[in-house]
């Protein structure tokens, strides 16, 4: 899951970042109104988490110009607009939600993760290849009923190959789409992350269902013995 955060205060924009991608989340930042609306207009997000008062163009401006072009992603005001004529502008220019600074991150991550999901069936709440079990609310890993502790960039590496089953993803892919990274050749993240990954959900069991394609990538299959 990738969010786009348009915050311009230091500490906030920071703070945010840093707990969201410590969730399991690909976040970008951007502090101003111009910066964060190019991003969501030109990049794939599936929430967006925005300030009001911004640089150059204000929260207001940024959400009515994303519905006039068709953007549908959730949009989360985090202000400190705290007047109830404030949160019916928010909701009425098409917010799906909206918070007031200050705020608990507690309570930010449970709204991200409700909007998120909002419209999505149930059975996308745990992804499940064979034996294997990946629980997106609860963020548990289980193989075979036993309970699999893993890294937030390890939930995120497995979340991206379960939701791909079957797909050859190469390691330039991966670098983008969990540590929001351009892939360099002289980097091994990728590889040393997937071996991580590998030594909990395959070396315990005899049949292994992350598999490497030499020059190619990684895929995560059951395959006939």
């Amino acid at each position: 899951m990738k969010i786009l955060i348009v915050e311009d205060e230091p500490k906030t924009g920071s703070y945010l970042k840093q707990g969201l991608t410590e969730a399991g989340f690909v976040c970008d930042l951007a502090r101003t109104g111009p910066d964060g609306q190019h991003l969501a207009l030109t990049e794939a997000y599936d929430l967006i988490i925005l300030d009001v008062m911004l640089p150059g163009i204000d929260g207001w401006e940024v959400i009515s110009r994303l519905r006039a072009a068709g953007k549908e992603v959730p949009v989360l005001f985090l202000t400190a607009r705290d007047q109830v004529a404030d949160r019916v502008r928010g909701l009425e220019l098409g917010a799906d939600d909206y918070m007031v600074k200050p705020f608990a991150f507690a309570e930010l991550l449970a709204r991200v993760r409700t909007l998120l999901r909002r419209g999505k069936p149930r059975e996308a709440d745990v992804l499940r290849v064979a034996d294997l079990e990946l629980d997106l609310l609860r963020r548990r890993a289980t193989r075979g009923g036993k309970r699999i502790d893993l890294t937030a960039k390890e939930f995120a590496l497995l979340e991206l190959l379960m939701r791909r089953q079957g797909e050859v993803l190469s390691r330039s892919f991966i670098a983008s789409q969990v540590w929001d990274m351009n892939f360099d050749s002289d980097t091994n993240v990728v590889e040393v992350a997937m071996r991580r990954l590998r030594a909990k959900i395959d070396d315990p069991f005899d049949r292994k269902v992350i598999h490497t394609l030499r020059g190619m990538g990684y895929v995560l299959e059951l395959r006939d013995e």
